[in-house]
């Protein structure tokens, strides 16, 4: 078998819930960097498992509902693109340079050296990542990543982070699944509950990831969260 056929699986999380499909490496390797795809040519078989080395298949009922998919097909694509695929060390290799190129860019527009005031070049940035060594999870959102990253970052480059304080209201049926969500993206500085049960909360974060936060609220949310800057300064 050549390593175009090689079979691996691709995962995704939802809630506690695991769902996995067997595909074609390659294939499902071309699919999440954006190409475009036959999926019939993606996976293996059309079946959605729990544990694909168990075969315990997952109920198709179910993968709709959980993935928010019309059919398997669309299942699967999701998996893939949105999910944890298995990789050669080649294609890890390629995608974590992918994530690594975001990084440098998001510190390069936000961040400064405090000696001088300006901003870091990429060159001096990349040259600290590669002697820093920050873990650079190639499945990961890059929002997620940053404040480790500027963590270990900071050791061996003296940096300063534009940084926002924002407020967030959060209604009642989203609370459940959004405070763990957001509280991943900065330093939760202040969180209560409201007498109608929607959550207030109190953010810091990289001024560069205000748009992934209004983002994110507004899927969390259907639009009805309410994000707002209350200030901003250089840490």
């Amino acid at each position: 078998m050549g390593s175009k056929d090689k079979e691996v699986i691709a995962r995704y999380f939802y809630h506690g819930k695991k769902f996995e499909v067997l595909v074609y490496a390659d294939k499902a390797w071309a699919l999440k960097r954006g190409e475009k795809v036959d999926i019939r040519e993606v996976a293996v078989g059309d079946i959605i498992y729990y544990d694909v080395r168990r075969g315990l298949k997952a109920s198709l009922d179910e993968v709709r509902k959980a993935l928010g998919v019309k059919d398997v097909h669309e299942a699967i694509a999701k998996i893939v693109r949105e999910g944890e695929l298995q990789l050669t060390s080649k294609q890890r290799k390629e995608l974590i340079e992918a994530v690594k190129r975001q990084i440098i860019e998001f510190l390069s527009r936000n961040a400064i050296d405090p000696r001088t005031g300006l901003p870091h070049p990429p060159t001096r940035i990349e040259l600290a990542l590669d002697q820093a060594k920050p873990p650079i999870d190639p499945f990961k959102p890059v929002e997620v990543q940053i404040p480790e990253v500027i963590k270990k970052l900071r050791v061996v480059l003296p940096l300063k982070i534009a940084r926002l304080r924002v407020a967030l209201k959060i209604p009642p049926q989203y609370v459940g699944k959004a405070y763990g969500v957001l509280s991943k993206l900065g330093k939760v500085l202040m969180s209560n509950y409201l007498s109608d049960g929607s959550l207030s909360m109190e953010l810091e974060i990289p001024a560069g990831l205000q748009e992934a936060l209004i983002e994110k609220v507004n899927s969390l949310t259907r639009g009805s969260g309410e994000v707002k800057v209350i200030s901003r300064e250089y840490v």
